[in-house]
C-alpha cells in the first residue's frame, strides 16, 4: 500500500504530542527544558527561540545525540511551520527520548504572537563563504563563530609550537591575535617556523607573523608585543586576553606566565618539545592544576638544552602546536573535553600518544586554597626554589624532563 506525504504526516502526528507556542513560551523559564530547531541554517539566522539550540533537519539523527544526549530531558521541538517537528519528535521517540514534544505552528506562529525571538551575530556574506564548514557543525555554528570572531588570543611566542597555533587559529577566525616575541627571523627558522619565510629572515618575528596572519585571514585583528616577557610586564601583556598559547622557551618565562594567567583567570594551553618527543596540556584556574603542581622546580640548566642544541624534527612541534589550537578553539567555543588534569605525550618515532593524569598540588604556592586565600589578602605565598635563571632562549619550547611513565602523577 503506497503512503502520500499527508498520509506520513497524518501518521507521525497521532504518535506525537504538541503544545501550543504559548504553551512552549511558558516552558522557557524551565533550565530543565531543552528547545531545539530543526530548520536549516539560513532560517535559524533569521531569528529562533531564545536559547534554542540549531539542530537542523537534513542532520538531525546524527547530531542530536550530541545537543540531547540525556534521554529523559524534556525537549520542545520546532520548525518553520510545525511539519518538520512532528517528524523529529517521532524520530526521537523512536530513539529512546520519553518526553518530547512539537510546537504547532512553528516559528512562524512563535513569530505572529509577538513572542521573544533573537538573531545569532551577524557575519558578513563573505564570512559566511570562509567559515561554511563551521557554520554546518552544530558545535560551532554561526554563534559559535561569532564568538570566535569576538575572541582573544594571545601567543607567547612565534616560534615552532606558535606558528602553526597562529595560522590555524586565523584560519578559524579567532578575531585577535596577540603575539609577544622579541627575536628576529633567522635561516634556521625555517626548518619548523612556518609563520615566517625565507623573504622575511632578518625581520621581527611579530612583523613577520603579521604578515603571514593578515593575508591568510584580514578578519584578525593582531596585536604585535616586541618584547620579552617577565615579571614587570606579565600582566600588562596577558590582560584582556580569552586564552593564552605558551610557546615559551624557558622554564624562568613558564613559571612568569603560570603565575599571572592564575592570578589573572586565564587558561593556559601549554606544550613542549624535545627532539623527536612533545608534551601538551592545559591550565585552566579553578577547574584543575597548573604548571607548578606538574613541576614544582625546574631541572638544573644543564639538563634543560634548547633545540639548538640538542635539535628537533621539525614536524613535531608542527603537531604540537596544530594541538594546541584545537585546545584554544575547544575553550573559546565551550566544547568537548579540555585537558585539564591530563598530560599527553607523543612520541614521533613510535607514533604513539600516552596520556597522564595529574592532580592540583593542595601545597601548591600559586594555585592551591591557601595560596588563593593569601593573594585575596594580598600576602602571597612564598614560592620556595624560585625558578632559575636559564640560557638565552633558543626559540624553541623545552620539554626535558618528562614526568615518570605511569598512569597517575602527584596522586
Amino acid at each position: 500500500m503506497t503512503k502520500s506525504y499527508a498520509d506520513l504526516f497524518r501518521e507521525a502526528r497521532a504518535e506525537v504530542r504538541e503544545v501550543s507556542p504559548r504553551q512552549a513560551d511558558a516552558l522557557r523559564g524551565d533550565d530543565a527544558v531543552l528547545f531545539v530547531d530543526v530548520r536549516e541554517a539560513d532560517e535559524w539566522a533569521r531569528g529562533h527561540v531564545p536559547g534554542a539550540v540549531l539542530v537542523p533537519r537534513s542532520h538531525f539523527e546524527e547530531e542530536i545525540e550530541a545537543k540531547a544526549p540525556d534521554r529523559a530531558r524534556p525537549i520542545v521541538l520546532y520548525c518553520a511551520g510545525g511539519v518538520r517537528s512532528v517528524f523529529a519528535a517521532r524520530t526521537l521517540r523512536e530513539m529512546g527520548y520519553t518526553a518530547t514534544v512539537s510546537m504547532s505552528g512553528g516559528f512562524d506562529a512563535w513569530s505572529a504572537l509577538g513572542l521573544a525571538s533573537e538573531r545569532p551575530a551577524g557575519l558578513t556574506a563573505e564570512q559566511q563563504r570562509r567559515y561554511s564548514r563551521h557554520l554546518l557543525m552544530p558545535e560551532v555554528g554561526p554563534e559559535g563563530q561569532a564568538t570566535l570572531l569576538r575572541s582573544k588570543v594571545l601567543l607567547v611566542g612565534a616560534g615552532g609550537l606558535g606558528s602553526p597555533a597562529a595560522l590555524y587559529l586565523a584560519a578559524a577566525g579567532v578575531g585577535t591575535l596577540g603575539v609577544v616575541d622579541f627575536d628576529l627571523v633567522d635561516i634556521s627558522n625555517l626548518q619548523r617556523q612556518v609563520l615566517h619565510t625565507t623573504g622575511r629572515i632578518g625581520l621581527k618575528k611579530v612583523l613577520s607573523a603579521e604578515v603571514a596572519i593578515r593575508a591568510l585571514n584580514p578578519d584578525v585583528a593582531v596585536v604585535a608585543h616586541d618584547e620579552v616577557l617577565g615579571p614587570g610586564n606579565v600582566e600588562r601583556l596577558i590582560a584582556s586576553y580569552d586564552v593564552i598559547v605558551d610557546g615559551t622557551d624557558t622554564f624562568e618565562t613558564r613559571y612568569t606566565l603560570n603565575d599571572a594567567a592564575v592570578a589573572a583567570g586565564i587558561p593556559v594551553v601549554h606544550a613542549s618539545v624535545f627532539r623527536f618527543e612533545g608534551q601538551l596540556t592545559a591550565f585552566v584556574p579553578g577547574a584543575g592544576p597548573c604548571y607548578r603542581c606538574l613541576h614544582p622546580t625546574p631541572p638544573p640548566p644543564e639538563l634543560a638544552p634548547g633545540c639548538s642544541v640538542a635539535g628537533v624534527l621539525g614536524v613535531v612541534p608542527g603537531i604540537m602546536g596544530l594541538l594546541q589550537a584545537t585546545e584554544a578553539l575547544k575553550l573559546i567555543l565551550g566544547i568537548g573535553e579540555p585537558l585539564v588534569g591530563r598530560l599527553v605525550l607523543f612520541d614521533a618515532l613510535d607514533l604513539t600518544f600516552t596520556e597522564l593524569r595529574f592532580r592540583r598540588d593542595p601545597a601548591c604556592p600559586v594555585c592551591s586554597e591557601a595560596a588563593i586565600a593569601a593573594r585575596a589578602a594580598g600576602r602571597p605565598l612564598p614560592i620556595p626554589g624560585e625558578a632559575q635563571s636559564m640560557p638565552a632562549p633558543a626559540n624553541e619550547a623545552l620539554v626535558f624532563p618528562f614526568p615518570p611513565p605511569q598512569q597517575e602523577i602527584n596522586a
